[in-house]
């Protein structure tokens, strides 16, 4: 049974990660369930929301994207309908039938391709599709949210009558307007409305001659409103009949509140199905956000998470444009415990609260931001001891309090444990606190519970050095600079970096070296080892992402070169295969040639036809048997080539050509005179030239003259056409 504290849920942040989901929601109650999400309490319940989840985000990238599936909440309306006797008002009809033909709109869909939403149909298979609420709310009720017409045959004998009455009204209004207008009884604005009825805006010394009933009058006094004594009558009986059609709505109404009422229990169901819909949506576009997948839940008990961020990091960073670094994290069987060390501000806390978190997120139905070969298994418990936790209620210290939870730990901690301590054993004396720390994490080590913990302590990094199933991490840091470098790095405890920050920061040397003389010779010793070693495996870290990336340069240029080598070598037996082929009909040619000339000597046709046989049988004699389909194969190859070097051979062709072009100089052209064989240049017709007048000239034809302008004629040489 799977239980988790809200403790656990706080202090891992979690319900930061549910108010982003409920952002995302569209409805209100959607928005509220997203508030509630807690882990899961059993694993097929879980693996079914995950797997919802992630259909939802394959809907995504596939061409059948679900449906729309906001609604108007109903609650009041379920509340209203679960009272005897009470009845609905139009609107609430409406939002009734809106949110049926949803739920039935989705329910259809998912059925229909139930192949690619499995999970999601399972969820929709447990509401009913019927279409009778809609069918009963339609016959009543148009899409304007109005009570139609013909709702009942009384309502539609009395609309009809209003309607006639209304007619009435207007005929007797306006034959009273003409009347008292034409006697100038009525103010410039004629008419006007007083309690939804038409009235004569009558100037207020005429009010005595306009028979009719006064309703009312300007803030001025200067005009009286008179609704005249024609339509008075006729407004009664329209009062009359409106109240009766507000009597039969409501007889409608109610009797329309009482076909739905046995619908209640479906009602609250696609309220309650639309809205996990909406949930699931959000998670799912969370996951989008965060590049959430689903890992693989495994039964063995192992935690990879490889390439792991810490999703409320990430959307953070990914606001600014600031880099956030991914983690990779296994857990097992073999290595238990993990006990994370280094200075502060290098990342330690947060690689802690990203597998709570993500662990936590997993449980409870929602994908993460992991490599796709992560792979986790199910806790029953996620203990956690994170950040400073005192309690003024309580009267406790820091101390105080954290003993009080590593007695809950004790009591709780089992092999289907995960337990995450930050800054473990801190808050009393560091040799006694830390002497206590080391007896409890081997009390956890020996319940076989799956931890992460976080220490400056060095009792507890040599702890995790000689226990088989436990490992010490630390968090890089560069050795010139001493900026974190936010990786893990594990098998190897880190260093504080005590005297090395301090100096950085600005510590005379001098208050340095007192105070390394003040602690054992040993201590400072061994944290001097161990930054050494952590120093060299930061140079080793940037060595080998060097090699590996000049490695994966190497060999995107080495595939490159083989792809054009492979391409150099196609080439040059396509053209020595052309080449053969041409020297090889070169040959045939001269072969057949030579006879030629023999038969036109001798005129011998015997010997011309075993001439020609000897060459056939010589060919013939190289030749191989080849199917259709091969030869087919050989003379679209052979077309590929030709087409290829044709190309080539035009191209250089076009640049000897456009090399000539420029070489060529421009012939002048020959001065003309009167006398000269000349033709227009788009012309054929040959004439001489009679006159020359300035830039006009006069040629004769024969039959007939014509002026033209000296450019558009060109000479034409005695003899030519």
């Amino acid at each position: 049974m799977i239980s988790i504290t809200e403790k656990t849920l706080q202090d891992l942040q979690f319900p930061t990660v549910l108010e982003t989901i409920s952002t995302i929601c569209n409805t209100d109650i959607g928005k509220q369930k997203a508030l509630e999400i807690t882990p899961f309490k059993d694993k097929e319940t879980l693996v079914q929301a995950l797997m919802q989840t992630s259909e939802y985000v394959s809907s995504f990238q596939n061409n059948n994207a679900i449906p729309n599936h906001g609604f108007d909440a109903i609650t009041y309306e379920i509340k209203f309908l679960a009272i005897e006797d009470s009845f609905l008002e139009v609107g609430s009809f409406r939002k009734i039938a809106t949110i049926s033909s949803t739920v039935n709109f989705l329910l259809s869909f998912l059925r229909k391709f139930e192949d690619y939403y499995p999970n999601l149909n399972a969820r929709a298979n447990q509401v009913e599709l019927t279409k009778e609420i809609i069918t009963m709310v339609d016959e009543v009720v148009d899409k304007y949210g109005e009570i139609k017409d013909n709702a009942s045959p009384d309502l539609l004998n009395i609309r009809r009558n209003m309607n006639a009455v209304r007619g009435k009204v207007n005929q007797s209004f306006g034959t009273a307007l003409t009347q008292y207008n034409s006697l100038g009884y009525l103010d410039d604005i004629k008419e006007s409305f007083v309690q939804n009825r038409r009235v004569l805006a009558v100037l207020a010394m005429y009010r005595r001659k306009v028979k009719g009933s006064i309703l009312g009058s300007s803030k001025t006094g200067s005009i009286a409103y008179i609704e005249p004594e024609a339509t008075l009558q006729y407004s009664r009986e329209l009062s009359n009949l409106e109240y009766e059609e507000k009597e039969e709505i409501t007889r409608i109404l109610k009797q329309l509140s009482n076909y739905i009422r046995p619908f209640l229990q479906l009602l609250i169901e696609y309220q309650d199905f639309l809205s996990d819909i909406d949930v699931i949506a959000a998670k799912a576009n969370y996951a989008n956000k965060i590049n959430g997948i689903l890992p693989t839940i495994t039964e063995e008990r192992r935690v990879y998470f490889r390439d792991a961020y810490h999703p409320i990091l990430y959307l953070n960073n990914k606001q600014k444009n600031e880099i956030t670094h991914p983690q990779t994290i296994e857990l097992s069987q073999e290595s238990r415990i993990i006990v994370i060390s280094g200075p502060n501000a290098g990342g330690k806390t947060i690689s802690l609260k990203t597998v709570g978190l993500l662990q936590l997120m997993l449980q409870s139905g929602m994908l993460i931001p992991v490599h796709e070969r992560s792979e986790t298994f199910l806790f029953d418990r996620i203990l956690t001891d994170i950040g400073d936790n005192q309690s003024i209620e309580n009267h406790l210290s820091t101390y105080s309090y954290r003993l009080k939870n590593m007695n809950y730990f004790l009591k709780k901690c089992n092999r289907k444990t995960m337990f995450l301590i930050d800054e473990f054993g801190t808050g009393s004396d560091p040799e006694l606190g830390g002497a206590l720390a080391e007896i409890f994490l081997e009390e956890f080590y020996h319940r076989e519970a799956f931890g992460i913990i976080t220490t400056h302590y060095s009792n507890l990094k040599i702890l995790a050095n000689e226990l088989p199933f436990a490992t010490n991490a630390n968090m890089l840091f560069d050795e010139k600079s001493l900026e974190p470098m936010y990786k893990l790095a594990l098998g190897q405890a880190g260093s504080s970096f005590t005297f090395e920050v301090a100096l950085k920061n600005g510590i005379p040397f001098s208050l340095i070296n007192r105070a390394k003389k003040k602690i054992e010779v040993g201590k400072v010793r061994f944290d001097k080892t161990i930054a050494t070693l952590q120093k060299e495996r930061s140079k080793m870290e940037k060595t080998s992402q060097t090699l590996k990336e000049e490695e994966t340069k190497a060999r995107e240029e080495g595939k490159k070169m083989e792809t054009i080598n492979v391409k150099i070598k196609q080439k040059l037996e396509s053209y020595q295969e052309l080449y053969d082929s041409n020297q090889k009909t070169i040959y045939i040619g001269q072969k057949i040639e030579d006879i030629s000339e023999k038969y036109f000597n001798n005129k011998n046709k015997k010997e011309l036809l075993g001439e020609f046989l000897k060459i056939i049988e010589i060919e013939n004699s190289k030749r191989k048997k080849v199917t259709v389909k091969e030869t087919k194969a050989l003379i679209e190859k052979k077309k590929e080539v030709i087409q290829e070097v044709t190309v080539q051979v035009e191209e250089i062709r076009k640049e000897k050509k456009e090399k000539k072009l420029k070489i060529v100089v421009e012939k002048p052209k020959p001065i003309l005179k009167v006398g000269d064989r000349v033709r227009m240049l788009d012309g054929k017709a040959v004439g001489t030239i009679d006159s020359i007048e300035k830039n006009k000239v006069t040629v004769n034809y024969g039959v007939f003259t014509s002026k033209v302008s000296l450019e558009a004629l060109e000479f034409v040489e005695a003899g030519k056409k």
